[in-house]
């Protein structure tokens, strides 16, 4: 492989200043495919829990979507991409906590131990056939990723020099690449199982693969010596009663409002969207405010947190638009795109492999793009790549949805150009998100910052999740993707002409 996307030299780029534990020699050692083990069980065991979480989004709206008649919740479109916006945004916003947790109470280990738990847990019940079985399996799975994500990139990034701001970016773009070999493999597997023989196999399937990344992580974990055993700053006794007091209180009353809507019969799916833009809007507030009042912050540390917000805002913007095509880009694959070929019907869940598919092409070029440039290209700049690809693939979907009108079904060309630009879109915002968020991190708070970077999907779910809903399509049209390709490139503008100072501010 070539060089500027190859990680970064285990021997050479641990930590040298810090006060987190060193990892000792048997750490530092190779394993198969000549990287160290450390990154090869991180890798193995992300690859399986992308398989089981992108398996599963593959088809869930169309499940959602589908008659009761013929094994689905019968819901309409609207209420559909309200369930997937809904659920992605509890993904997000779970990993603020998660992230709490791992820095203050378990340790990075353990959280992505803990968390692979519950997502196979929430995968299992998903694959009961009972009506309603569902929904909190998608719980389970919110909770569970939101706890292993962030401390899976804070695990990562403690391998790392931090002030290796170019290799750590290599580093992250190579992992984010390899892993969506799974991402591609998902949809075909589960799409197959789900829509061509029953809903609730397809999510079984989505439990073996979860199931599978827990036992490599178990085998492997022994690789990583101390780091992330212990968390680096352990909460007191104080603040961990405090926290759980906060939260079953919090719980009881989310139980006690959502239970009597059901028992009153009042209940809709937009009342899981109350609950869940307030905290997709109200928790970013807190959290940047409670960071920025934090004492063991320095001067410096404080201006770039501040700064980030503004990169927390574009970073929502995104992902309103980039969630959409498991929402309304998968409802477009199957009701106005021709699917025939050789004779046969395609699963409109296959398309959702594109994307993953166009990023291991892209990661590598990008990888080698930023590497190239190093500091002359700062992580505004790229954000700002990124949102210009995003605008445009709805640019292209507009001219699909225009050539659509009146029942036609356009050729799926259109759909794949479009993945193809969202996923330029995607390497540009993801891995450099995260390891922006660590590099800005203060020492003890990476995994939170990484959660605050995971947390704009959640506000920007929020957002995303009405779009459809407020159209009042059953299949998105033309009006629809053009008003969201100008917000795309109303923010990439903006971006470009606010690099400099952001740029000054952040160190980034």
């Amino acid at each position: 492989m070539a060089a500027p996307i190859r990680p970064p030299a285990a021997d050479a780029r641990f930590r040298k200043n810090d006060t987190a534990p060193q990892p000792p020699d048997a750490v530092r050692r190779t394993g198969p495919l000549g990287r160290p083990r450390w990154f090869t069980t991180l890798f193995l065991t992300d690859v399986w829990e992308r398989f089981s979480f992108y398996g599963m989004t593959a088809v869930l709206v169309l499940y959602a979507t589908e008659d009761t008649a013929r094994g689905g919740l019968g819901l309409a479109a609207g209420d559909a991409g309200i369930l997937f916006g809904a659920y992605m945004a509890a993904v997000f916003l779970s990993s603020l906590p998660g992230g709490w947790i791992g820095d203050r109470i378990l340790g990075t280990q353990r959280a992505v131990l803990y968390g692979g738990v519950l997502i196979a847990l929430g995968h299992l019940s998903m694959a009961v056939p009972v009506t309603g079985s569902v929904y909190p399996g998608l719980v389970l799975i919110a909770g569970g990723t939101g706890l292993l994500k962030p401390n899976m990139a804070g695990l990562l990034a403690a391998f790392y020099d931090r002030e290796d701001r170019a290799g750590r970016d290599a580093g992250f773009a190579v992992f984010y690449m390899s892993v969506q070999v799974s991402a591609l493999i998902s949809p075909l597997v589960v799409g197959a199982l789900g829509e061509g023989v029953n809903w609730h196999l397809g999510f079984g399937v989505a439990a073996l693969g979860m199931g599978a990344g827990l036992l490599q992580y178990a085998r492997g974990i022994r690789h990583f010596g101390e780091v992330g055993r212990a968390p680096e700053r352990a909460a007191t006794p104080a603040e961990r009663t405090r926290v759980l007091r906060v939260a079953l209180a919090a719980l009881t009353v989310v139980v006690l409002a959502y239970g009597t809507d059901i028992a009153l019969g009042t209940f809709r799916m937009p009342h899981v969207m109350i609950l869940v833009g307030l905290l997709a809007v109200a928790s970013p507030v807190i959290c940047f405010w409670r960071l920025l009042r934090n004492p063991l912050l320095t001067a410096v540390e404080r201006v770039r947190v501040r700064t980030y917000i503004w990169l927390f805002l574009v970073s929502a913007v995104f992902w309103a638009l980039f969630l959409q095509a498991g929402s309304a880009f998968s409802l477009f694959a199957k009701h106005s795109t021709d699917r025939e070929v050789l004779g046969r019907t395609l699963p409109a869940s296959w398309f959702q492999s594109a994307i993953p598919l166009f990023v291991l092409i892209l990661a590598p070029v990008f990888a080698w793009l930023w590497t190239r440039a190093g500091d002359r290209l700062s992580t505004a700049a790229k954000y700002a790549v990124g949102m210009g690809a995003t605008a445009t693939a709805y640019l292209v979907m507009a001219s699909a949805a225009t050539l659509a009108a009146g029942g036609t079904q356009v050729s799926p060309l259109w759909l794949l150009l479009a993945f193809l630009l969202l996923a330029a879109g995607e390497v540009s915002f993801g891995p450099v998100g995260m390891s922006a968020s660590t590099a800005i991190a203060p020492a003890t708070f990476v995994s939170q910052m990484v959660g605050l970077f995971w947390l704009s999907g959640a506000l920007g779910g929020g957002i995303g999740a009405n779009a459809l809903k407020a159209s009042g399509d059953s299949v998105p049209g033309p009006g629809f993707f053009l008003g969201l390709a100008a917000a795309a490139l109303a923010t990439g503008a903006t971006l470009l002409l606010l690099r400099r100072p952001l740029t000054r501010r952040l160190g980034v």
